[in-house]
């Protein structure tokens, strides 16, 4: 860990039940007249998006709505929203992760004349972008405070822009607009921000005080509020503290990244259009279980972060901590391994070998990842058993 660090988020982050309600004046405070509202066909249908929006056009304003956003959004999509844009002075993002992703990418690209593909990479947009306000309905990504946005490029592959251009202006955290999540999706996004904060809080590089603290926060906060929320979606209080909980842990890894659990997860994701947070959990155990011989340690303290107290040796804290993870995958009723989730066992070798295109990320790793371990990881993830 080093004390010598740069820590970026949003400027302004607004977190209180109802605030979603006062977006036109957010709006106005940035100068915006006619935005372009990201959002995705689900929360159209859902009756979730249209008020908001249609909140927004009283006030005056002149409203762009695209509401063709999917997972894990290719290209394409990113085009289409800049077409339908053309004319507007800022843009909303409203959606879970795939939404707020396009909708920094499409502030970036309507603000400057950069191509997209000369944004790839870290820190290679070199334009401006319009104002950006990100608000999002799940409690999983973090992407309201993250400089990266994910999209698919391939048939199979996807590829990231990392900048800091793509932190929002504003960042607005309405409970009121998790309430509706489907147990399944909330189990998903949860398990994705608990990963992104353990996985902050081991980066081989970046790793420092502040993201450790934050990391911390958000699993003291998600283990507790989860198994709630899963239980009874209306806790309000529950829901509450998993949008903070994510909220830190996407400040988390933004300034201290990721590492091998996106980037075996990526893969699964980009061949078999499994949700980004569910990728995750797939393989989270067996990858805890491989990165232990050089984050043991800092395994053995994230164990109080979810049983307050615990006791035994470093070992015996770090058996725990894995433990509790698994028993939490188990009891949130997503599958647990990979055959579970009906990836066939001979396309584990392909996924290995995409697997080592994540350098970006690999990096990170706490324990250096090869394609024989991230093959023997995957093998692990599919059967359950551990070698």
């Amino acid at each position: 860990m080093t004390t010598n660090f740069q820590f970026r988020t949003a400027p302004r982050i607004i977190c209180e039940a109802g605030s979603a309600s006062a977006l036109a004046q957010y709006l106005q405070d940035l100068g915006i007249s006619k935005p372009l509202f990201v959002t995705d066909p689900g929360l159209m249908q859902i009756g979730l998006a249209p008020p908001l929006i249609e909140a927004v056009r009283t006030s005056g304003m002149d409203v762009v709505v695209f509401d063709q956003v999917r997972e894990d959004p290719p290209e394409s999509v990113v085009q289409e929203a800049v077409m339908l844009g053309s004319g507007c002075d800022g843009v909303v993002g409203l959606g879970g992760g795939s939404s707020m992703d396009v909708a920094k990418v499409v502030a970036a690209l309507m603000g400057s004349t950069q191509p997209l593909q000369e944004m790839y990479g870290v820190e290679q947009v070199t334009g401006a972008r319009l104002p950006l306000v990100l608000v999002p309905t799940t409690a999983g990504t973090g992407s309201e405070v993250t400089p990266v946005a994910i999209l698919t490029t391939g048939e199979t592959t996807k590829a990231g822009i990392s900048s800091g251009v793509l932190l929002p202006d504003i960042a607005l955290l309405d409970v009121d607009l998790t309430l509706g999540l489907p147990p399944k999706i909330t189990a998903m996004t949860g398990i994705d921000a608990m990963v992104h904060a353990i996985e902050a809080y081991t980066s081989k590089h970046k790793k420092n005080p502040m993201c450790d603290m934050l990391a911390r926060e958000s699993l003291r906060m998600m283990a507790v509020a989860l198994p709630k929320v899963l239980a009874n979606g209306q806790d309000k209080e529950a829901r509450q503290a998993m949008l903070l909980g994510a909220h830190l842990a996407g400040q988390a890894f933004a300034n201290s990244p990721v590492a091998a659990v996106h980037a075996l997860a990526y893969p699964v994701g980009g061949h078999f259009h499994i949700p980004h947070g569910l990728s995750n959990s797939l393989v989270l155990p067996a990858v805890l279980r491989f990165n232990r011989p050089m984050a043991e340690a800092l395994y053995a303290e994230l164990a109080e972060c979810f049983i307050p107290g615990v006791q035994g040796d470093q070992a015996s804290r770090c058996d725990q901590f894995i433990a509790v993870l698994e028993q939490l995958i188990a009891d949130s009723g997503l599958p647990a391994t990979l055959a579970d989730a009906n990836i066939p066992e001979d396309f584990l070798p392909t996924l290995a070998k995409d697997a080592m295109l994540q350098q970006r990320l690999l990096i990170n790793n706490p324990r250096d990842v090869d394609y024989d371990d991230a093959l023997a990881i995957y093998q692990e993830a599919y059967s359950g058993v551990t070698r």
